[in-house]
């Protein structure tokens, strides 16, 4: 999750196009209009469901033309091959 934030606030669309499940992966990803500036991560809790999937429940938060912003999501994780992969998420207040 750490390593996926940081590659929004790098605009490194190639890693999380890597880092995320082939099921669900976005055809393209342009980070190069996001004018957001990242402030920070707070990964409140995860939980490993079994040895293939887990869970991610964190804060992001974030600046828009002189605005802050939050957004809280539950991701969810599967690993193949030892490596986990993001699939989606479901957005919370």
């Amino acid at each position: 999750m750490r390593s996926r934030y940081a590659a929004y606030v790098l605009k490194q669309a190639d890693y999380l196009r890597a880092t995320w499940h082939a099921s669900t992966r976005p055809s393209e990803l342009d980070l190069a209009a996001d004018d957001s500036k990242w402030l920070g991560l707070e990964v409140r809790a995860h939980q490993q469901q079994d040895e293939a999937h887990a869970t991610v429940d964190f804060v992001a938060r974030y600046r828009i033309a002189g605005r802050g912003h939050r957004l809280r999501e539950l991701s969810r994780f599967v690993r193949e091959d030892g490596r986990w992969y993001y699939v989606d998420g479901d957005l919370a207040d």
